[in-house]
């Protein structure tokens, strides 16, 4: 893991106008007027490398592997006085932050970290552990105000394509739970796989919470519910109205930190508070007009529930673009075409237009679900959908 590399040396690049100074202007008129007699101008100047015009620092810290984390080195701290704790929630430049102490800090963020150049689009995420440097401001003694220094390095980092930019969700999840909705909207199973691609990549576990039982008879969507069972999938109906399977769902989050997922409507809020009553999060009727959910939840949020554990509520997601896919992958991520994938005759088989093809053999035979398989064409041939 990164805590057991060795702090080195590290050449970091920065975003762009934040180099270290800017470049002097109106030379020739200051040469015009008074010459360099006092001061010998440097014979060349230095766009590269380590001189005032580079936009690379040299930091003290733990190299990480970017596809794991999302950062490219966790900065050292050398200072007594900083804690550490978990992002509750972040708010355009200010995050709140718990710290083991059980106190919340809200805080800004260090210079250096917002200006390195990593491809997110927000440096820190809920659910990160930070290294927070409490601060005393005058006049809000009853403001508990920190600056982040240091963002630990990440696991389970749950993120989508945003403006060809990385999206961090959320971090350090355990587990993912889908909540896809039975009626009020309308069931979207592309949607499910490709939050079930994004797990399998990450290396969390994955439950199926297909919600609103209360308004349609479960047994119509049984087969659909069945197939993701069969490849392993923890499936369950649920009704924050009526109950059903609140207390499997409450039993699955416990001691773990979740991240509650889908579109907009479902019901990921309702769960939530029928699990545990305590978190009064904000819900919303689905509109009657175009049957699309309200964005009651404006920003993904870390509660801790009383039975123990973690829990994010994250806003309606009504397109998932994936990050850091590309398209020859997207077949190692089905559980049920991962064994066929060797029986094609070309190795870079698409398994989309190809005639011998080991995995179309297997959806002619009844092996993979010609559902799961349209799911699959269309998300390997979508351009927008991979990066």
């Amino acid at each position: 893991m990164a805590k057991n590399k060795k702090s080195k040396k590290i050449r970091t690049a920065l975003k762009k106008r934040h180099q270290t100074r800017q470049r002097t202007g109106n030379l020739t008129r200051e040469f015009q007027q008074h010459g360099f007699e006092d001061e010998s101008p440097e014979k060349r100047e230095r766009v590269s490398g380590k001189g005032d015009l580079t936009r690379h620092r040299t930091v003290i810290g733990v190299a990480a592997d970017v596809d794991d984390t999302g950062l490219q080195v966790h900065l050292n701290v050398n200072d007594v006085n900083t804690i550490t704790g978990r992002v509750l929630r972040v708010h355009g430049l200010e995050s709140v932050v718990l710290a083991d102490t059980g106190v919340e800090y809200r805080c800004a963020i260090r210079g250096l970290l917002k200006n390195m150049d990593t491809d997110q689009r927000n440096v820190v995420a809920a659910g990160d552990r930070v290294t927070i440097r409490p601060e005393q401001v005058s006049g809000s003694d009853d403001t508990q105000q920190g600056l982040i220094v240091r963002i630990e390095p990440r696991y389970g980092v749950i993120s989508r394509t945003s403006r060809g930019q990385q999206h961090v969700i959320v971090t350090n999840v355990d587990q993912i739970v889908i909540v896809a909705s039975l009626s009020e909207p309308a069931l979207k199973p592309n949607l499910i796989d490709r939050f079930l691609i994004t797990a399998e990549r990450v290396g969390c576990d994955s439950v199926v919470c297909l919600n609103k039982t209360d308004l349609i008879d479960p047994a119509e969507l049984q087969p659909l519910a069945g197939v993701y069972g069969q490849l392993g999938y923890h499936t369950l109906f649920s009704s924050a109205t009526s109950g059903q399977g609140i207390e499997e769902l409450r039993t699955l989050l416990k001691h773990k930190q979740s991240v509650i997922v889908g579109q907009s409507g479902v019901g990921k809020s309702s769960l939530l508070n029928a699990i545990d009553p305590h978190l009064k999060l904000a819900t919303a009727h689905v509109s009657k007009d175009n049957q699309k959910g309200k964005h009651t939840t404006t920003g993904a949020s870390l509660n801790a529930i009383r039975s123990g554990g973690f829990v994010v509520d994250t806003p309606g997601i009504r397109q998932f673009q994936l990050w850091d896919v590309i398209a020859e992958e997207v077949a190692g991520f089905y559980r049920e075409i991962r064994p066929f994938i060797n029986k094609c005759k070309y190795p870079d088989c698409s398994h989309v237009h190809e005639k011998q093809c080991g995995v179309k053999h297997a959806v002619a035979d009844g092996l993979i679900d010609l559902r799961r398989y349209d799911s699959y064409c269309q998300i390997r041939e979508a351009d927008d959908s991979i990066r």
